[in-house]
């Protein structure tokens, strides 16, 4: 099974930026979108109902900000969001849930400039955790997929020593983290690749992209308990229509 995550920067722009032709090529089996920027209103038919997939979406009430999405090739038995109106007003998570295993599509809040939003993006994170941490204890196993907005480690990012006071690596952001990895939960695609330089998000300023300036803040993570079905994970950074590329995760049915 293929699990797909990709923040879109807008499904609509992404649309016309190829989109449903790397849909329609890659196929995975569920595509977890972060920062829709869309009502299912406002969407074309193609875009609402890809060909083979049942299509889920949690709107912010602001309009064009936020929101998350997916498409499921799999009906599910159950969909919500996290059940908090402090976050599900910003179209923060969708959860599907398929028998044993629950699949969300998640997009964290930016701590913002000066910290300015950490302490929201913080009680997000437990939040979160917390609603992880009862499926898991109800014999549920998980997969997180999306935009965490934290580079967890030097290694994640480019310039760490540039960036020590900057949104996305603040230290109270890395500690989270680290916490939410040591409650039992794996970064997948750090089981197969330690190296550095494998970033998903690069700023449109400078040429960033290109000379590969970025950040790896978009994750797989799932319970231990799944990490033994892992059979591959990857990022395709050659994959263009956002400021983000998608990311893959395999696993065993």
């Amino acid at each position: 099974m293929q699990i797909a995550s990709w923040n879109v920067n807008g499904i609509r722009a992404c649309a016309k930026k190829g989109f449903f032709d790397w849909l329609s090529h890659t196929s995975p089996d569920i595509v977890c979108l972060q920062e829709t920027r869309a009502e299912p209103t406002q969407l074309a038919v193609e875009e609402l109902q890809p060909p083979g997939y049942l299509s889920y979406w949690q709107s912010a009430e602001k309009k064009g900000y936020s929101g998350v999405a997916l498409y499921s090739k799999h009906e599910p038995s159950a969909v919500r969001t996290l059940g908090l109106s402090k976050f599900d007003s910003e179209g923060r998570v969708l959860l599907l849930e398929f028998d044993s295993l629950v699949v969300g599509s998640v997009y964290f809040p930016n701590s913002q400039e000066g910290g300015k939003r950490l302490d929201y993006k913080l009680d997000f994170c437990n939040a979160l955790m917390s609603e992880l941490n009862s499926l898991v204890a109800a014999g549920k196993d998980v997969i997180l997929a999306g935009d965490y907005n934290i580079a967890h480690q030097p290694k994640d990012l480019a310039r760490p020593a540039e960036n020590e006071n900057s949104a996305g690596y603040l230290p109270e952001e890395r500690a989270w983290m680290t916490t939410f990895l040591d409650a039992g939960y794996v970064d997948t695609f750090r089981q197969f690749d330690t190296s550095p330089g494998r970033y998903t998000w690069w700023s449109y300023r400078g040429g960033a992209r290109h000379r590969n300036v970025g950040w790896r803040i978009d994750y797989h993570c799932v319970n231990e308990r799944l990490s033994n079905r892992l059979e591959s994970a990857h990022i395709q950074a050659d994959v263009h229509g956002s400021d983000h590329c998608p990311i893959l995760l395999n696993i065993k049915p």
